[in-house]
């Protein structure tokens, strides 16, 4: 998995090899490691290539949306944008609430239109509800309360 970061040279695309084996705290601290490097200069073309998908973030830019571009030879880009209150239907009602659009660029002749759609629900869903995903629906459990 590929993250997108700012550096003093521009966008990095660093990899965080094996994401699949770690933890969610093993992903967080390789990200920093990994953005560190990248924003200090030091980051290497080694830690720039096997990626097969890439993680973007434009929302820390102010991006409300924008269509993410592959970057050959990965296979799909993730784009997440910022979050910004809105008028959405609640209820028969409208409210006020948090939105964030995000978008997926994939390769047609790699990966199948259902599956990049039922993979945009899961982040869907476990962005609306993320103690279902690293906490296994159980808070208490998980912070040993």
């Amino acid at each position: 998995v590929s993250i997108a970061v700012s550096g003093p040279k521009g966008l990095m695309v660093p990899v965080i090899r094996n994401a699949e084996n770690l933890s969610f705290r093993g992903v967080e601290a390789e990200v920093k490691r990994l953005a560190i490097r990248a924003r200090e200069g030091e980051i290497t073309v080694d830690e720039m290539t096997g990626g097969t998908f890439t993680i973007t973030n434009g929302g820390v830019f102010g991006s409300m949306l924008s269509t993410p571009i592959i970057n050959p030879p990965q296979s799909a880009i993730l784009g997440m944008h910022n979050i910004v209150e809105r008028p959405i239907a609640r209820d028969g009602a409208i409210a006020i609430a948090p939105i964030m659009y995000v978008a997926l660029s994939y390769d047609h002749r790699i990966i199948d239109g259902k599956e990049s759609v039922g993979f945009l629900v899961a982040v869907k869903e476990a962005l609306e509800s993320p103690e279902e995903l690293l906490m296994d629906g159980n808070v208490k459990k998980a912070l040993e309360l």
